[in-house]
């Protein structure tokens, strides 16, 4: 299917960002395997978190749905699965990676397996892990990456991981910890990747009633004492989806105004204001909104982008409409993404005359004329969306 998007010049719109994909899937996870009935209002329907929940459904966890909410009931950590189950979570790397751990909570064998692309994305970090708190990891293909069957029992105690690919790996770890035997402690040994998805793990972990005790992104030792308790959650609005009514404004010209968010919320992807900010937009707020505006030129920065991973193809684009070239850094990790974000971001930009070079852990976009094009997102639904806002930009920018 092509979709042709019309341009469009001082733009003036006022929309509400949609739920946080990431606060769903672990509030699902979290209310799943706790004590009680949970009630999560406003959950994001989307494939990703579907996919969440068909496979805690599997797994024996009762989940209705309701006119903008889902009634979970909690199995208390004991998953009620009555034989070897497998998990199909398609291209949802966030579903595969944080249901890993919580298989050992499982009577039965897990196999998590997903689409052609989640076969090439790498987990090893996270297997390798595993058998110092009681898991038993075989690799059903290729070594290192799904399908894999997982099995054992969360027995707990320390464990060392690489965080380096994916703060999700560490995110899987935690968020089944409280039902462990005894009390988890995790060492990361080096800054892991988009470290900010782990503040939203602790929140929401915290938020249903466990203990997490924390130094910086270096180690944390979850208590086995306080697990989760059913409660009644809202999901916050998503940054990351913001972003992109964000970069219309600065690349159109005018104001875009996005309520719903949440001004101290964790989400690294609040970041992309600041950078905004920098290139020369107005950001202002008003209660759990925000609006962007940008009357003049927008100009290069060097940002660092490694906790605000799902914005940086949308800054991309805005740095594409920029009068000085632009440098995004701590984006290493975006190759192993539903696509190759990195070289993908470039190539696309290339073939409709952008001036792009790619380094190890950075991208740098330089002023050039750009004309139009078809873009291939290549079943990456990141890449249509910021594409599809670069193609908004007025005809006489291009």
């Amino acid at each position: 299917m092509n979709v042709i998007v019309p341009q469009a010049e001082n733009v003036d719109l006022t929309v509400a960002a949609p739920p946080s994909k990431s606060f769903t899937h672990r509030a699902l996870i979290a209310a799943a395997l706790a004590e009680g009935k949970s009630t999560i209002f406003r959950p994001l329907d989307a494939e990703d978190t579907r996919l969440t929940a068909t496979a805690l459904r599997q797994l024996g966890v009762g989940i209705a749905e309701q006119q903008g909410r889902l009634i979970v009931t909690g199995c208390n950590g004991s998953l009620p699965d009555r034989r070897e189950t497998t998990l199909d979570l398609r291209n949802s790397g966030t579903s595969l990676r944080l249901l890993t751990t919580l298989a050992l909570l499982c009577n039965h064998p897990v196999t998590l397996t997903g689409s052609a692309r989640m076969l090439e994305r790498p987990i090893g970090p996270l297997a390798e892990a595993l058998p110092a708190i009681g898991g038993v990891v075989r690799f059903l293909k290729n070594p290192g990456y799904p399908p894999l069957e997982v099995s054992g029992k969360l027995t707990g105690g320390p464990v060392t991981i690489d965080g380096s690919m994916s703060s999700q790996f560490i995110s899987s770890i935690l968020m089944a910890a409280p039902y462990a035997q005894r009390e988890v402690e995790v060492v990361i040994p080096a800054p892991p990747a988009s470290a900010s998805y782990l503040d939203i793990t602790t929140n929401v972990m915290e938020a249903f009633g466990a203990k997490v005790e924390r130094t910086g992104y270096g180690r944390f030792a979850v208590s086995t004492a306080d697990r989760y308790k059913g409660r009644r959650y809202t999901i916050e609005g998503d940054y990351s989806s913001a972003s992109y009514f964000f970069a219309i404004a600065a690349i159109c010209g005018g104001r875009a105004t996005v309520k719903n968010l949440e001004p101290e919320s964790v989400q690294g992807d609040r970041r992309f204001l600041d950078a905004l900010r920098q290139m020369g937009c107005t950001v202002t707020w008003a209660g759990n909104a925000v609006g962007i505006e940008r009357t003049g030129e927008l100009r290069g920065i060097t940002f660092d982008m490694s906790s605000s991973p799902d914005t940086v193809q949308t800054l991309c684009m805005v740095a594409a409409m920029a009068t000085s070239p632009t440098t995004i850094t701590g984006i290493s990790h975006l190759k192993f993404k539903e696509s190759d974000r990195i070289n993908g971001t470039a190539d696309r930009l290339r073939a409709l005359g952008g001036d792009v070079e790619v380094g190890d852990d950075r991208i740098t976009i330089r002023p050039a004329p750009l004309h139009g094009g078809t873009i291939d997102p290549e079943n990456d639904h990141r890449t249509a969306m910021s594409f599809a806002v670069l193609a908004s930009a007025p005809g006489e920018s291009r």
